[in-house]
């Protein structure tokens, strides 16, 4: 929401002087948030005045191009001290006169042709400087001095158009008449501060600058005048017919304006204010009804009363109905919908946008407005379905105040008649205001919750302000909020208001006792020392979006059958080409390589922590109300049909790990870094990860391990298949790995499971065995470790050989083995005793000892 300070300062008494910033500061102590103060016609320095345009003539140029050389008065004070170049008219010389004024008038070059001799300009005079940076001064253009220059409203910044120059009228907006020479931005009244508001879903009633100058006034501690001051009255039809036919609607008024001016302009100060607030002028009555909406919060429309066909309905939307909307797109109808129809069907979407066939012409002279009060949910779904968001839409998808559509529509048909001649010639309102309802509170609740001191007059005075309808009963507060507030619906919700309006910076700083504890649990104490390795092996963390699509699992070649299709279904994604919630953290982590790869980061070493999901069943879950605390029984039920939400631990690398320099060639990122980030992963939380020969989308056959903690495989890694790097766009050779963090955490057997540090010495011994290239290094290994016993340490694989004198069909595996007692040193006959066992239990895997 945008708004200028002049404008929130018509309905409520700003003090004097007070400026942009501290305006908005006042709004953020009501709870807004305040993005931006700008300062519109800021930007401009020096000289720029009003004119007169005494005289011109139009030159046509050899590009083809008609220039105007203008005559014009700038006043005494800004006169030149020479005569400007005569206009030349069909080789005739117009003498210059000083009859007029005892001065010189200035003569500038001008491109547009949107004036006239003796129009009133805004000129911009030497040595003044323009937006941007754009400085003005007296330059040789087209064969004349050009002494100054002639403005559009965009390039004083105070606007956006430039198919001409402005003109102004004779007088200003108060009737009083341009002084020659006078500062034109100042008389103008265009020099404005602009403050730009997100606004929240619970605050949509400050979509309006009605809302906005209530709260400032509240804030500021001064006064407030409501533009919405109309009550609305029963129901009667004095004009187009109505017919509400929806639960949907509970208010819709209609009131009729004929003899309208359809070429009657819209006056600068609406104008500037619609620019302001980042709208075109369009014509004066979609500017009225834009003005309107943004100063009272009530969307409203107006049809062209000749195209209407009948009784307007609200009424659902029947199935395969059609309906083209003001952008120009035909639109298939879902039988939630709520339309406004007549005779001939929908001529509009309810509370979204207007219909083609019933907008204002150029020629219309006789209008209905609509005002009218819809379901903000319906809306909003609505809205989503057609993937069409207005400016409509967005109020009421945050509940419009159904108290302002009567005063709303007024307002639109008393500012057409006041601008564009006619008369308001009928007027129906059907439906009423719906009952807000009425909470009771203890008046000391505020007090209790809050933990400062506010009485029970403190606590009164702040919900009136805020328009809360207040009736004391003894130690009780009775409470109905205003219609504008939907949000005041719990005891609580009140005790927001309260702390808010009051302010929270008032809260006294008490520092809380620490409670007793037990430190972090064996899961987040495993996840931060994971994080802090992995960080330090050169991994970088990324948080990528949970959202997934099929196409995703798709391009990964996830099989039919595989859990990680049993996806969650969003029912109101934020896109829809992400609908589901992710079984795999590997396609956002793809995206994170590919983007940086897109802008020149080809080396990539990604690895993130995050849930996946994935389904239980279809079942839905149930929807308890908000009056009262759920049921152990439906909390059950809610938590049986909760996707499971485990943790995974995610890694890419591509490029190179090792960039080429002084030491050395470069060294490319593989499989190595993912299966030693697997290993290190286990070390890290104190479970051994082994690899074991596996084939897993989507990961390429034969260069894909599974990880397996414990006896169970937690994950797999690996290089990944080539179309799965063609389909992401990923470098080549690109490795992964994934694995269920949680899984390998549960391997963990508690406090005291690692073994304890030894103080006697290590005992080294290597072994290099010869075996069948069809036996596996892993298995070989496990073989190794299953026979040297006890007193093993640790057996690590340092070399793979193949050649002379090694047979052909066979490899040579060496392992370097550590040994070591918790209790003792040793001896040289209890290692090599360990070692030969070590290598006889090879020996059922058909291996031998290398002999050299």
């Amino acid at each position: 929401m945008r708004a200028t300070k002049s404008w929130i300062g018509e309905y409520a008494a700003l003090p004097e002087g007070i400026s942009g910033r501290e305006l908005g500061e006042a709004l953020v102590r009501a709870g807004l948030e305040v993005e931006s103060v700008e300062t519109v016609g800021g930007d401009v320095a020096g000289p720029v005045v009003i004119g007169r345009v005494l005289g011109l003539v139009e030159e046509p140029q050899k590009n083809g191009k008609v220039i105007r050389w203008c005559h014009v008065d700038v006043g005494s004070a800004h006169a030149p001290q020479e005569a400007p170049a005569p206009l030349v008219r069909g080789g005739v010389t117009t003498p210059l006169e000083r009859e007029a004024a005892p001065f010189w008038p200035r003569g500038i070059v001008c491109g547009a042709h949107n004036f006239a001799d003796g129009d009133l300009v805004v000129v911009a005079l030497p040595g003044s400087e323009l937006p941007g940076g754009f400085g003005i001064a007296s330059r040789k253009t087209y064969g004349h001095i050009s002494d100054g220059m002639i403005c559009a409203e965009d390039e004083l910044g105070i606007g956006s158009d430039h198919s001409g120059i402005i003109v102004l009228p004779e007088a200003d907006a108060e009737g009083r008449p341009w002084v020659i020479g006078a500062g034109a931005l100042d008389a103008m009244g265009v020099v404005d501060d602009v403050l730009e508001m997100p606004i929240t879903s619970d605050m949509g009633y400050c979509l309006s600058v009605r809302g906005l100058a209530r709260e400032a006034a509240q804030s500021l501690g001064v006064t407030f005048t409501d533009v919405v001051a109309l009550p609305t009255p029963d129901e009667h039809a004095d004009g187009h017919p109505v017919s509400i036919q929806t639960r949907a609607s509970a208010l819709f008024v209609a009131l009729t304006v004929e003899g309208f001016d359809p070429t009657a302009a819209t006056p600068d100060w609406m104008r500037q204010r619609l620019a302001a607030a980042g709208m075109r002028s369009l014509s004066l009555s979609v500017d009225v009804s834009n003005y309107v909406m943004l100063e009272t919060g009530q969307p409203n429309h107006c049809y062209d009363a000749d195209a209407l066909r009948g009784t307007l309905v609200v009424r659902q939307a029947a199935p395969g109905e059609h309906l083209i909307t003001l952008d120009d797109v035909d639109r298939a109808l879902d039988p939630s919908d709520v339309v406004i129809a007549d005779d001939r069907g929908p001529i509009g979407l309810a509370g979204i946008m207007g219909g083609e066939d019933t907008e204002l012409r150029d020629s219309t002279t006789r209008i209905v407005i609509e005002a009218a009060h819809f379901d903000p949910v319906t809306v909003a779904r609505s809205s989503r379905r057609h993937k069409l968001s207005s400016e409509a839409s967005r109020r009421f998808e945050r509940w419009v105040d159904p108290g302002a559509a009567y005063s709303a529509t007024r307002r639109v048909a008393d500012l057409l008649v006041a601008l564009g001649g006619g008369s308001v010639t009928g007027e129906t309102v059907i439906g009423s205001v719906p009952a807000m309802p009425v909470q009771r509170i203890e008046a000391a609740l505020p007090e209790r919750v809050l933990g400062m001191a506010v009485s029970k007059d403190r606590v009164v005075e702040v919900l009136r302000r805020s328009g809360v309808e207040v009736t004391a009963e003894g130690g009780a507060l009775a409470l109905r909020p205003p219609t504008w507030r939907y949000d005041l619906v719990d005891p609580y919700d009140y005790v927001e208001e309260v702390g808010i309006k009051v302010g929270f910076d008032q809260l006294p700083s008490v520092v809380p006792p620490a409670p007793v504890g037990r430190g972090l649990s064996r899961e987040q104490s495993a996840r931060r020392a994971l994080l802090r390795t992995l960080a330090g092996a050169g991994f970088v963390e990324v948080l990528t979006f949970p959202w997934a699509s099929q196409g995703d699992l798709d391009s990964l070649g996830i099989p039919a059958g595989d859990e990680r299709r049993d996806s969650v279904r969003l029912l109101n994604p934020l896109a829809d080409t992400a609908p589901l919630l992710r079984t795999t953290v590997l396609p956002g982590l793809f995206g994170a390589v590919q983007r940086n790869a897109s802008r020149g980061f080809d080396d990539a070493a990604l690895m993130e922590i995050g849930r996946v999901f994935f389904s239980v069943g279809e079942e839905p879950s149930p929807e308890p109300g908000v009056a009262e605390r759920p049921s152990d029984g439906v909390l059950a039920d809610i938590a049986a049909t909760l996707p499971r939400q485990p943790r995974h631990l995610g890694a890419v690398v591509a490029g190179d790990w090792r960039s080429a320099g002084w030491e050395g060639p470069a060294q490319a990122a593989g499989w190595q870094q993912v299966f030693g980030l697997a290993e290190l992963a286990g070390r890290t939380v104190g479970v051994p990860v082994e690899r074991r020969p596996a084939t897993s989308a989507p990961w390429h056959p034969g260069r894909c391990a599974a990880l397996v903690a414990g006896g169970l495989v937690v994950g797999y890694a690996g290089e990944l298949h080539p179309s799965v790097i063609k389909a992401f766009s990923l470098p080549p050779r690109t490795a992964a790995l994934e694995l269920d963090l949680d899984a390998l955490i549960a391997q963990v057997g508690g406090p005291g499971s690692l073994p304890p540090v030894s103080a006697h010495p290590v005992a080294k011994e290597d072994i290099a065995l010869v075996v069948g290239e069809s036996v596996s290094v892993a298995d070989l290994h496990a073989a190794v470790v299953a026979g040297a016993g006890s007193l093993l340490e640790e057996a690590t694989l340092f070399d793979i050989y193949r050649g002379v004198p090694v047979p052909a069909g066979s490899k040579s595996v060496a392992f370097a083995l550590r040994f070591r007692a918790q209790d003792r040193t040793l001896t040289a006959e209890e290692v090599a005793a360990a070692r030969d066992a070590a290598i006889a239990a090879t020996a059922a895997l058909g291996a031998s000892l290398r002999a050299e």
